[in-house]
């Protein structure tokens, strides 16, 4: 498994798993290139044998309190691995590095996968946004880990993520 830091070099690559991933609420290439560029994320690639299989980025201002997972997506033939979970645990070491003490995220209501592996990780739900996800009226389901309660957190079992996205900024 090679982790890297994204570049502006991955967008096709990304958006192509995007695309595969969220075929009704894909971000557009516009939007995913203004969060490759910001200097508040951190988003890594997935590669395997120089072929980007997945993608993840977490907002975190450098300093702040707070940071939110934006996104993670693998591709179908990698889910369930290990590498989303080991892209969830990448981003936030990022979070812990600049200084975030709680770390939040949205996750489809219709995806019990990634959803199991987030209260693995430690996340807890805090609330729901009714029909979030359009067009297909899904709801978000709200969660929240305390950083410091992270060390808890489950070893890698039988959940791990299809792809889970988070909102945007």
């Amino acid at each position: 498994m090679t982790l890297r830091a994204a570049t502006a070099d991955d967008l096709d690559a990304i958006m192509a798993i995007e695309r595969r991933s969220f075929p009704t609420d894909a971000w557009s290439p516009e939007l995913m290139a203004a969060e490759l560029e910001s200097p508040h994320g951190r988003y890594l690639v997935d590669e395997v044998e120089g072929t980007i299989i997945g993608y993840g980025g977490v907002r975190a201002l450098q300093g702040g309190a707070d940071a939110d997972i934006q996104t993670i997506a693998l591709d179908a033939v990698h889910r369930g691995s290990g590498r989303g979970r080991a892209l969830l645990r990448a981003l936030l070491d990022a979070a812990e590095e600049r200084g975030a003490q709680e770390v939040f995220l949205e996750v489809r209501a219709d995806n019990p996968s990634a959803e199991g592996l987030y209260l693995s990780e430690g996340f807890e739900e805090i609330g729901r946004r009714p029909r979030y996800y359009q067009p297909d009226d899904v709801d978000a389901i709200v969660m929240r880990l305390v950083l410091r309660h992270r060390r808890g957190a489950t070893e890698p079992g039988a959940h791990d993520t299809d792809a889970a996205k988070g909102a945007t900024a």
